[in-house]
Protein backbone atom coordinates (compact mmCIF):
# COMPACT_ATOMS: atom_id res chain seq x y z
CA UNK A 1 0.00 0.00 0.00
CA UNK A 2 1.37 3.42 -0.99
CA UNK A 3 2.13 5.89 1.80
CA UNK A 4 -0.03 8.98 1.91
CA UNK A 5 2.83 11.49 1.97
CA UNK A 6 5.51 12.31 -0.59
CA UNK A 7 8.55 14.54 -0.90
CA UNK A 8 8.74 15.51 -4.57
CA UNK A 9 12.26 16.58 -5.59
CA UNK A 10 13.32 18.75 -8.52
CA UNK A 11 16.00 18.43 -11.20
CA UNK A 12 19.29 17.40 -9.55
CA UNK A 13 21.60 17.37 -12.60
CA UNK A 14 24.41 15.59 -10.80
CA UNK A 15 24.61 17.88 -7.75
CA UNK A 16 24.88 15.19 -5.08
CA UNK A 17 25.91 17.72 -2.43
CA UNK A 18 22.65 19.62 -2.83
CA UNK A 19 20.70 16.35 -2.67
CA UNK A 20 22.45 15.44 0.58
CA UNK A 21 21.69 18.86 2.05
CA UNK A 22 18.04 18.62 1.01
CA UNK A 23 17.62 15.17 2.54
CA UNK A 24 19.09 16.46 5.79
CA UNK A 25 16.54 19.27 5.83
CA UNK A 26 13.74 16.78 5.10
CA UNK A 27 14.74 14.59 8.03
CA UNK A 28 15.96 11.63 5.96
CA UNK A 29 18.63 9.35 7.46
CA UNK A 30 21.58 8.08 5.45
CA UNK A 31 21.83 4.31 5.16
CA UNK A 32 24.86 3.29 3.13
CA UNK A 33 24.52 4.61 -0.39
CA UNK A 34 20.97 5.88 -0.03
CA UNK A 35 18.68 7.80 2.30
CA UNK A 36 15.74 6.52 4.35
CA UNK A 37 12.71 8.82 4.64
CA UNK A 38 10.77 9.45 7.85
CA UNK A 39 8.04 6.86 8.49
CA UNK A 40 5.08 7.12 6.11
CA UNK A 41 6.91 9.15 3.47
CA UNK A 42 8.54 8.47 0.10
CA UNK A 43 10.66 10.55 -2.23
CA UNK A 44 9.60 11.20 -5.82
CA UNK A 45 12.14 12.49 -8.36
CA UNK A 46 10.87 14.51 -11.34
CA UNK A 47 13.75 13.52 -13.66
CA UNK A 48 16.95 15.11 -14.98
CA UNK A 49 19.23 13.28 -12.58
CA UNK A 50 22.16 13.66 -14.98
CA UNK A 51 24.17 16.14 -17.10
CA UNK A 52 26.03 19.27 -15.99
CA UNK A 53 26.88 18.48 -12.33
CA UNK A 54 30.07 17.05 -10.77
CA UNK A 55 28.71 13.82 -9.21
CA UNK A 56 26.20 12.42 -11.64
CA UNK A 57 26.91 8.77 -10.95
CA UNK A 58 26.51 9.26 -7.21
CA UNK A 59 23.13 10.89 -7.80
CA UNK A 60 21.97 8.03 -10.02
CA UNK A 61 23.26 5.39 -7.59
CA UNK A 62 21.48 7.09 -4.69
CA UNK A 63 18.16 7.31 -6.52
CA UNK A 64 18.40 3.73 -7.79
CA UNK A 65 19.14 2.40 -4.32
CA UNK A 66 16.18 4.30 -2.86
CA UNK A 67 13.84 2.95 -5.54
CA UNK A 68 15.12 -0.59 -5.02
CA UNK A 69 14.57 -0.24 -1.27
CA UNK A 70 10.98 0.94 -1.79
CA UNK A 71 11.74 4.47 -0.57
CA UNK A 72 11.32 6.36 -3.84
CA UNK A 73 9.84 6.74 -7.33
CA UNK A 74 11.26 8.58 -10.32
CA UNK A 75 10.12 9.65 -13.78
CA UNK A 76 12.18 10.15 -16.92
CA UNK A 77 13.45 13.64 -17.68
CA UNK A 78 14.46 14.93 -21.09
CA UNK A 79 18.13 14.42 -20.17
CA UNK A 80 17.58 10.71 -19.47
CA UNK A 81 15.56 10.44 -22.69
CA UNK A 82 18.32 12.19 -24.64
CA UNK A 83 20.94 9.91 -23.06
CA UNK A 84 19.00 6.87 -24.26
CA UNK A 85 18.73 8.25 -27.79
CA UNK A 86 22.43 9.27 -27.85
CA UNK A 87 23.51 5.69 -27.05
CA UNK A 88 21.00 3.85 -29.26
CA UNK A 89 22.00 3.06 -32.87
CA UNK A 90 19.53 4.24 -35.53
CA UNK A 91 18.28 1.16 -37.39
CA UNK A 92 17.35 3.37 -40.35
CA UNK A 93 20.83 4.90 -40.71
CA UNK A 94 23.79 2.54 -40.21
CA UNK A 95 26.55 4.17 -38.19
CA UNK A 96 24.24 6.86 -36.80
CA UNK A 97 22.33 7.11 -33.53
CA UNK A 98 18.78 8.11 -32.63
CA UNK A 99 20.15 11.39 -31.25
CA UNK A 100 22.65 13.08 -33.55
CA UNK A 101 26.21 13.21 -32.25
CA UNK A 102 26.45 16.88 -33.16
CA UNK A 103 28.67 19.41 -31.38
CA UNK A 104 25.57 21.08 -29.90
CA UNK A 105 24.17 17.83 -28.51
CA UNK A 106 27.57 16.71 -27.25
CA UNK A 107 28.02 19.96 -25.32
CA UNK A 108 24.89 19.20 -23.29
CA UNK A 109 25.89 15.58 -22.60
CA UNK A 110 29.70 15.63 -22.47
CA UNK A 111 30.11 15.73 -18.70
CA UNK A 112 27.94 12.65 -18.21
CA UNK A 113 29.86 10.76 -20.91
CA UNK A 114 33.15 11.76 -19.26
CA UNK A 115 32.04 10.61 -15.82
CA UNK A 116 30.50 7.32 -16.94
CA UNK A 117 32.99 6.49 -19.72
CA UNK A 118 31.20 6.50 -23.06
CA UNK A 119 30.54 2.99 -24.32
CA UNK A 120 31.64 1.34 -21.07
CA UNK A 121 29.65 -1.47 -19.52
CA UNK A 122 28.60 0.98 -16.80
CA UNK A 123 27.33 3.41 -19.42
CA UNK A 124 25.32 0.78 -21.26
CA UNK A 125 23.88 -0.61 -18.02
CA UNK A 126 22.71 2.86 -16.97
CA UNK A 127 21.05 3.40 -20.34
CA UNK A 128 19.05 0.22 -19.77
CA UNK A 129 18.01 1.55 -16.35
CA UNK A 130 17.00 4.91 -17.82
CA UNK A 131 14.74 3.04 -20.26
CA UNK A 132 12.81 1.63 -17.31
CA UNK A 133 11.96 5.05 -15.86
CA UNK A 134 8.30 5.81 -16.59
CA UNK A 135 7.63 9.00 -18.57
CA UNK A 136 4.89 9.89 -16.06
CA UNK A 137 3.43 8.62 -12.79
CA UNK A 138 -0.05 8.80 -11.28
CA UNK A 139 0.25 7.94 -7.58
CA UNK A 140 -3.41 8.54 -6.80
CA UNK A 141 -3.18 11.80 -4.87
CA UNK A 142 -0.49 13.33 -7.09
CA UNK A 143 0.67 13.17 -10.70
CA UNK A 144 4.32 13.57 -11.73
CA UNK A 145 5.78 14.32 -15.15
CA UNK A 146 8.96 16.11 -16.12
CA UNK A 147 7.52 18.96 -18.19
CA UNK A 148 3.85 18.79 -19.23
CA UNK A 149 0.92 16.74 -18.00
CA UNK A 150 -1.30 16.83 -21.07
CA UNK A 151 -3.86 14.08 -20.77
CA UNK A 152 -4.05 13.08 -24.47
CA UNK A 153 -0.26 12.63 -24.54
CA UNK A 154 -0.30 10.75 -21.23
CA UNK A 155 -3.03 8.43 -22.49
CA UNK A 156 -1.21 7.76 -25.77
CA UNK A 157 2.12 6.94 -24.11
CA UNK A 158 0.46 4.84 -21.43
CA UNK A 159 -1.40 2.78 -24.04
CA UNK A 160 1.73 2.44 -26.19
CA UNK A 161 3.94 1.22 -23.36
CA UNK A 162 1.49 -0.87 -21.34
CA UNK A 163 2.84 -4.12 -22.77
CA UNK A 164 6.49 -3.17 -22.20
CA UNK A 165 8.67 -2.84 -19.13
CA UNK A 166 10.84 -0.16 -20.71
CA UNK A 167 11.11 2.49 -23.41
CA UNK A 168 12.60 0.52 -26.27
CA UNK A 169 12.09 -0.98 -29.68
CA UNK A 170 9.78 0.55 -32.25
CA UNK A 171 8.26 3.09 -29.83
CA UNK A 172 11.73 4.46 -29.01
CA UNK A 173 12.71 4.58 -32.67
CA UNK A 174 9.57 6.50 -33.60
CA UNK A 175 9.86 8.75 -30.53
CA UNK A 176 13.14 10.05 -31.97
CA UNK A 177 11.73 10.72 -35.46
CA UNK A 178 10.15 14.12 -36.02
CA UNK A 179 6.65 14.01 -37.43
CA UNK A 180 5.49 10.91 -35.59
CA UNK A 181 2.87 10.78 -32.85
CA UNK A 182 5.43 9.13 -30.57
CA UNK A 183 7.87 12.01 -31.10
CA UNK A 184 5.21 14.61 -30.27
CA UNK A 185 4.17 12.71 -27.16
CA UNK A 186 7.64 12.26 -25.67
CA UNK A 187 8.66 15.82 -26.62
CA UNK A 188 5.58 17.10 -24.83
CA UNK A 189 5.90 15.05 -21.66
CA UNK A 190 9.66 15.55 -21.22
CA UNK A 191 10.23 18.99 -22.79
CA UNK A 192 6.86 20.73 -22.62
CA UNK A 193 4.57 22.57 -25.00
CA UNK A 194 6.42 24.81 -27.46
CA UNK A 195 5.45 27.47 -30.00
CA UNK A 196 7.27 29.21 -32.84
CA UNK A 197 7.62 32.95 -32.35
CA UNK A 198 5.98 35.09 -35.04
CA UNK A 199 7.66 36.89 -37.93
CA UNK A 200 11.07 35.31 -37.46
CA UNK A 201 11.51 36.74 -33.94
CA UNK A 202 14.21 35.20 -31.72
CA UNK A 203 15.54 35.52 -28.18
CA UNK A 204 18.68 34.47 -26.31
CA UNK A 205 18.01 31.69 -23.79
CA UNK A 206 19.73 30.97 -20.45
CA UNK A 207 22.49 29.01 -22.22
CA UNK A 208 23.22 31.82 -24.70
CA UNK A 209 21.50 29.99 -27.58
CA UNK A 210 19.43 32.02 -30.07
CA UNK A 211 15.97 30.50 -30.31
CA UNK A 212 12.90 31.12 -32.46
CA UNK A 213 10.82 28.66 -30.44
CA UNK A 214 9.78 29.12 -26.83
CA UNK A 215 8.36 26.82 -24.19
CA UNK A 216 4.82 27.65 -23.11
CA UNK A 217 3.46 28.34 -19.64
CA UNK A 218 0.76 25.74 -20.19
CA UNK A 219 -0.49 26.25 -16.62
CA UNK A 220 -1.36 29.92 -17.29
CA UNK A 221 -4.92 30.01 -18.63
CA UNK A 222 -4.84 33.81 -18.72
CA UNK A 223 -2.02 33.98 -21.32
CA UNK A 224 -3.19 35.73 -24.50
CA UNK A 225 0.08 36.90 -26.08
CA UNK A 226 3.42 35.31 -26.91
CA UNK A 227 5.03 37.40 -24.17
CA UNK A 228 2.50 36.15 -21.60
CA UNK A 229 2.86 32.54 -22.66
CA UNK A 230 6.65 32.24 -22.97
CA UNK A 231 8.68 30.39 -20.36
CA UNK A 232 11.56 32.85 -20.06
CA UNK A 233 13.25 34.80 -17.30
CA UNK A 234 12.08 38.31 -16.44
CA UNK A 235 15.18 39.72 -18.13
CA UNK A 236 14.34 37.84 -21.36
CA UNK A 237 10.61 38.55 -21.44
CA UNK A 238 10.89 41.88 -23.24
CA UNK A 239 12.62 40.02 -26.10
CA UNK A 240 9.36 38.18 -26.74
CA UNK A 241 6.85 40.01 -28.97
CA UNK A 242 3.66 41.14 -27.26
CA UNK A 243 1.64 39.74 -30.16
CA UNK A 244 -1.62 37.87 -29.66
CA UNK A 245 -1.40 34.10 -29.80
CA UNK A 246 -2.91 32.46 -32.89
CA UNK A 247 -6.52 31.35 -32.34
CA UNK A 248 -5.63 27.69 -32.88
CA UNK A 249 -3.27 27.73 -29.88
CA UNK A 250 -5.32 27.19 -26.76
CA UNK A 251 -3.50 27.27 -23.44
CA UNK A 252 -5.46 25.19 -21.01
CA UNK A 253 -4.23 24.21 -17.58
CA UNK A 254 -4.58 20.69 -16.16
CA UNK A 255 -7.41 20.47 -13.61
CA UNK A 256 -7.87 18.07 -10.74
CA UNK A 257 -5.24 16.05 -8.90
CA UNK A 258 -2.04 18.02 -8.12
CA UNK A 259 0.66 17.87 -10.79
CA UNK A 260 4.39 18.23 -10.05
CA UNK A 261 6.93 19.07 -12.75
CA UNK A 262 10.56 20.14 -13.14
CA UNK A 263 12.40 21.30 -16.28
CA UNK A 264 11.75 25.06 -16.38
CA UNK A 265 14.81 26.69 -14.70
CA UNK A 266 12.76 28.92 -12.42
CA UNK A 267 14.27 31.39 -9.94
CA UNK A 268 13.12 33.35 -6.93
CA UNK A 269 10.97 32.12 -4.05
CA UNK A 270 9.26 28.80 -4.81
CA UNK A 271 5.49 28.93 -4.97
CA UNK A 272 2.76 27.01 -6.81
CA UNK A 273 2.22 27.88 -10.47
CA UNK A 274 -1.50 27.24 -9.98
CA UNK A 275 -3.63 25.90 -7.15
CA UNK A 276 -2.82 22.32 -8.19
CA UNK A 277 0.49 22.69 -10.12
CA UNK A 278 4.03 23.13 -8.81
CA UNK A 279 7.40 23.28 -10.56
CA UNK A 280 10.39 22.08 -8.54
CA UNK A 281 13.22 23.14 -10.87
CA UNK A 282 14.80 26.25 -9.37
CA UNK A 283 18.07 26.00 -11.29
CA UNK A 284 20.05 23.68 -9.02
CA UNK A 285 22.24 22.96 -12.06
CA UNK A 286 23.52 26.52 -11.84
CA UNK A 287 23.54 28.51 -8.59
CA UNK A 288 20.01 27.79 -7.42
CA UNK A 289 18.85 25.48 -4.64
CA UNK A 290 17.54 21.98 -5.02
CA UNK A 291 13.86 22.20 -4.14
CA UNK A 292 11.32 19.73 -2.76
CA UNK A 293 7.62 19.92 -1.98
CA UNK A 294 6.36 18.09 1.13
CA UNK A 295 2.94 16.79 0.07
CA UNK A 296 0.65 15.61 2.86
CA UNK A 297 -2.57 14.93 0.98
CA UNK A 298 -3.72 18.47 0.16
CA UNK A 299 -5.52 19.21 -3.11
CA UNK A 300 -4.64 22.93 -3.02
CA UNK A 301 -0.87 23.37 -2.93
CA UNK A 302 0.71 25.53 -0.25
CA UNK A 303 3.86 27.65 -0.76
CA UNK A 304 4.83 26.95 2.87
CA UNK A 305 5.49 23.28 1.96
CA UNK A 306 8.47 23.97 -0.32
CA UNK A 307 11.83 22.98 1.19
CA UNK A 308 15.18 24.21 -0.16
CA UNK A 309 18.60 22.58 0.05
CA UNK A 310 20.16 25.82 1.24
Amino acid sequence: MEPCSYDIIGDIHGHADKLDALFNRLGYVRSGIHWVPPPGRQAVFVGDLIDRGPEQLRVVDTVRAMIDAGHAHAVMGNHEFNAIAWATPDPDAPGAFLRRHSAKNLKLHAEFLHQVGEGSSRHLELIEWFKRLPPMLDLGGIRIVHAWWHQPLVDFVRASLQQHAKLDGEFLRRACKQGTQEFAAMEGLTKGQEIHLPDGCTFIDHAGVTRGVTRVRWWLDSATTFRDAAVVSDSQRMQIPDTRLPPELVIRSTPGTPVFIGHYWLSGTPQPLAANIACLDYSAARNGPLVAYRWNGETVLDKARFVLSG
